[in-house]
Order: structure tokens, then sequence, then C-alpha cells
């Protein structure tokens, strides 16, 4: 796949790059061994230090790097001004934190004086997904960074100039070159660099296929992995729920950053009682919701980030329709220029229907009856994958079933799926594994290494 910025808006190319050369990755790999050495010798004050900096660029710039998001992969304005935002708080929790996450922990031994101690591993490789392209990337390199580790970024190839610019971030942060780097690569080319020596852990979001392979190569050669494989999240409302918080709530978080987000909702599982209320209004604002410039406004709904993707959600759709599901509002491609996809609802669908199994990044809402709490989270679990989950409902008892019995990672009561920089992030099943955010994703890339004095 050709790496080039093409505005998701227009369909119009405005640059195109060159991969790297072996021999131009084969010094990354070098000066990412050298700078580790110097790097992981430095103070938690001086590492906090230029988190803190970096954060202040993000801040100062945030308007001008949101423009490059929004241009890349098509994002609305607004909402890529809160993921540099986002960005900013992530790099200030960790310059705040990071210190007392990865402090000495002393621990009872019958051999004398015994503590833990968490030390880096070295250089970790980061592949990164289009659809956020700062957050994803700030969320694994400012833990990791201020556990003295180095990064190694592998951006999709549609965001070529937000890998550079976060590059840069870091640089004028004041890391040293080689801390954070930027390879601007083919897919092809990832294996070897996973496979090579000087490269300690490999972390990974995006698709199942992707993270199988990464996974794969990883155990072969005996290295860490953290894979983060997408979703297709349960919104469960039962009839105790504020029914129009629900609602308003549900469709947010179905079309936040136009239904491409890993723990946006998917699946709706509507109490019998409630369910033709629901599902009326669900779809009566889904109908009202304006698309456009992304730029603009007031433009509710932005492209997709690709012809690829647009193509990819439109057959999951026409094949679910086959299969038996009944379209309540949208299912086809916006009329006009760019990669818009009109805001669409199923119902009374099949477990042979593609949208059933398979995770929609798009904005398709799927919807389900459940007659009690039971079916409901028959349904929540019957998928192959396990990220986040939400739950509406105000009786304490079903919010204890639910917290306990769903198979996810993430658990929201009475609130959308979202993640925080002081919260554990990951899923379970064939969303992935591993931790990112809180003292968990700091502690992902480090040797917990136990020191017993006799």
């Amino acid at each position: 796949m050709a790496i080039a910025s093409i505005n998701p808006a227009t369909g119009e190319l405005s640059k195109r790059f060159d991969p790297q050369t072996d021999g131009e990755i084969e010094s990354a790999l070098d000066r990412a061994v050298s700078a580790f050495e110097k790097h992981r010798r430095s103070s938690f004050a001086e590492r906090a230090a230029q988190l803190q900096r970096a954060a202040e660029m993000l801040e100062k710039d945030r308007e001008h790097f949101a423009r490059l998001i929004t241009t890349e992969m098509g994002k609305l304005l607004r909402g890529s001004i809160d993921e540099i935002e986002k960005c900013a708080r992530g790099c200030r929790f960790y310059a705040e934190h990071g210190e007392k996450f990865l402090s000495e922990q002393i621990v009872s031994s019958d051999s004398g004086r015994s503590y833990v101690r968490y030390e880096p591993l070295g250089a970790v490789l980061a592949i990164m997904p289009w659809n956020f392209p700062f957050w994803q990337v700030f969320r694994f390199a400012a833990p990791a960074l201020m556990a003295g580790n180095v990064g190694l970024l592998k951006h999709a190839s549609n965001v070529p100039q937000c890998a550079l610019a976060i590059e840069e971030i870091f640089r004028r942060a004041g890391f040293d070159p080689g801390v954070f780097q930027t390879l601007l690569i083919e897919n092809e080319a990832v294996e070897k660099i996973i496979r090579d020596p000087r490269v300690k852990a490999v972390t990974l979001t995006g698709s199942e296929r992707a993270g199988s392979a990464v996974a794969s190569t990883a155990g072969r050669e005996i290295k860490k992995s953290v894979l983060e494989l997408g979703g297709s999240d349960p919104f469960i409302v039962m009839p105790s729920a504020r029914l129009d918080d629900a609602i308003s709530t549900g469709v947010k978080s179905r079309m936040v950053n136009s239904g491409q987000s890993c723990i946006a909702a998917k699946r709706f599982v509507i109490a019998d009682t409630i369910y033709e209320k629901y599902v009326a209004q669900f779809v009566e604002k889904m109908k009202k919701m304006k698309l456009g410039d992304p730029v603009d406004e007031t433009t509710e709904v932005a492209p997709l980030s690709s012809e690829n993707i647009l193509r990819g959600v439109d057959e999951q759709v026409q094949k679910s329709v086959a299969a038996g599901a009944k379209i309540l509002c949208g299912g086809k491609r916006a009329e006009g220029a760019g990669y818009f996809y009109e805001p669409t609802a199923l119902a009374e669908i099949s477990k042979s229907a593609p949208a059933y199994g398979e995770e929609v990044f798009g904005p398709v809402a799927l919807f389900f009856r459940a007659r009690d709490r039971e079916e409901a989270v028959a349904i929540a679990n019957d998928s192959t994958f396990g990220l986040g989950a939400s739950v509406w409902t105000n009786d304490p008892a079903e919010q204890e079933f639910f917290s306990h019995e769903l198979e996810s990672g993430m658990v929201f009561v009475n609130a959308m799926v979202a993640s925080d920089p002081r919260v554990p992030f990951g899923g379970v099943k064939r969303s992935g594994y591993g931790r990112e955010l809180g003292a968990e994703g700091i502690r992902e890339f480090v040797n917990i290494k136990t020191v017993v004095v006799a």
C-alpha cells in the first residue's frame, strides 16, 4: 500500500512518500540502541520534564496538529482537537505518576532484604492505526519513554504526516534523536524488524489478521507483545435505564469518529419491553445527522478514512441484508465526492450475517432484542471480541450482574466506553491481550526484576 496523504473528504492526493530503504532502517535501529543506553540512565525527573514540554507543544499548536489529522484521515476537526488535548493529558499523567508506578517495591522474603525493580527493555516497535493517529501513538509512547524505553513507530500508510509530526514533537521536547523514531515503511518490512535482536518488544493496535501475524513473529522470537485488535462492543439497555440518556449516548458512541473506533458501541442489545421505543428514537436521530466537510462546525458525520474502508463497510451491510437483516435507515454510500457513508441501522440480524460476527468499522448500528438480563448477556458474549461494554440500568443488582458476567476488558455502567490515561485499557478473547494506560500500561514493557540481598 502506498504511503500517501489522501484527503477523505475530497479523495484528493496531497503528498506521497517513498518507503525508507534497508540502509535507512538499519541506521534507525542503530540509533535506537545508542539512544537507549543514554535514555535508560536518565532520571525520572528528566523524562517527566520532557513529557511536560511535549504536552505544552501539543496544547500550543493544537489547531495545527488537529488540521493535520482531519486532512489525512477525515475526522471532524473538533474531534481532532479533542484528540490532541487528550494526548497532552496523557503526557502529563505519566510525567506526574510514572516514577511512582515504577518505584521499587519492598517485599517479604526469608532470604534477607528483598525488593522488585522495574527496568526498561530497550527498543519497542509500535505498529499503529489511522483512526486516532495521534492518541494511539501517545498512549503507547508516553509511558514507554517515561519507563526508559525507546520507541520505533510504524504508522498506518495513510497518515505519514501525522507520524512525522509526532517524531518532531518528541525531538523538540528534548528527547535525544533515536529515542523516538518514525519508520516510513511498508507492511512487508515489519516482520524483519520484529525479528531483529535490537528490537526487544512490539505493540500493535489493528486488525485480527495483523495481530495474529505480529504475535506469531514475536512468539517465534520469544519477545513480549501487546495487542489491541478492535471489538464489537455491546451497548445494553435495560428497562430501569434513563432512556433519553441511553439513546443520546448510544448515538454518540456509535457515531464517534464516524463509527471508526474500536470501542464504539456497535451491537445494541435492548430489553424487549422498551425495544420499539428505543429503536424508533435512535433511528430518528440517525436520520437527522448532517454529513459534510469535517472542518465545518455544523457537520455531524465526517467521511470514512478511505475508499477501501467505505467499500468494506458497504459490503458487510449488503451481505447482511442478503442474509435477512432489515435496514431501518441508511444502508448505502452517500452521494457526492469523498468517502461518506450514510448513518445506518440494521435489525433482525441473523447469525449468518457478516454484521453479526464481524466488527463493522463505520456508522452502522446493529439492534438485538433481549427478553431479560440473562439473554442480554448471552447475546453480548456471543462474540469473538471482548474489548469494551456499556450497560444502562439503574438496578444495583443488574449493575453487579453485568459487571461480573460480561466477557470484556472494560465495563462502563450508565456511560459510554472511553479510554482514560488513569485506568487500564485492553480486551480479552480476540480483542487481544495486555494493557495500555494506567499503572498496568507503563509496566507492560519493563523487566520486573526481583532482587534479594541476603
